[in-house]
């Protein structure tokens, strides 16, 4: 039975993270997708992904100011949700229960409902206040995920690099994945797809 997963990407550097998870879960699992305004200028500067083809390869996607939109419901269930990218703005919004946009909601109503919710920084360096709002969504139940790849791997790619991150957020789904080469494990390079997003500008 496919999981629910619902899949927010903000403004943040580090949208091939995003876009990468989105690959990887198209036709596997069941996925709601949300793009900020800014995640959508970001996806346009830093790859060569269409914007309008990445909603495609979700099973729903929602624009960001859509608060009828089933996952805005604590009675809609699903299973997770990822935010990938996440802004520091957008981190303090949930740490602090301002679900102004549907990313927003979406995250306060998975919390509410002790649903799993990943959250994956990316900033650097964090300030204090940064640091407060990860520990206040730690206690409440979140798991945060800075992009920070391993690599005992020796990546040779920006793609390896992008899919140990996504493989690490597949298994806090609960998600079995070869997508990335696990510590102690051989990994099989035609296992793992290449990325439509490894194009840097």
């Amino acid at each position: 039975m496919q999981k629910r997963i619902v899949i927010g990407m903000t403004g943040a550097s580090g949208v091939q993270y995003g876009i990468r998870l989105i690959e990887v879960l198209e036709g596997v699992e069941e996925t709601h997708l949300v793009l900020s305004k800014e995640a959508r200028e970001l996806i346009e500067f830093e790859t060569d992904v269409n914007v309008s083809a990445l909603l495609k390869k979700a099973t729903f996607h929602y624009e960001d100011d859509d608060f009828l939109a089933p996952i805005a419901s604590g009675s809609y269930r699903w299973d997770a949700m990822v935010i990938v990218p996440c802004t520091m703005k957008t981190l303090a919004g949930v740490a602090n229960g301002y679900a102004d946009t549907l990313i927003g909601r979406a995250a306060d109503v998975t919390l509410k409902e002790s649903r799993r919710l990943v959250i994956v920084p990316r900033e650097m360096p964090l300030n204090l206040i940064h640091l407060e709002n990860m520990v206040k969504l730690k206690q409440a139940g979140a798991v945060i995920m800075p992009a920070s790849p391993g690599f005992y791997n020796k990546p040779q790619t920006i793609d390896d690099m992008v899919n140990n991150v996504v493989g690490r957020i597949l298994d806090q789904l609960g998600i079995d994945n070869d997508v990335y080469q696990r510590w102690g494990e051989k990994q099989k390079k035609q296992d793992v797809l290449p990325s439509s997003a490894h194009k840097i500008r």
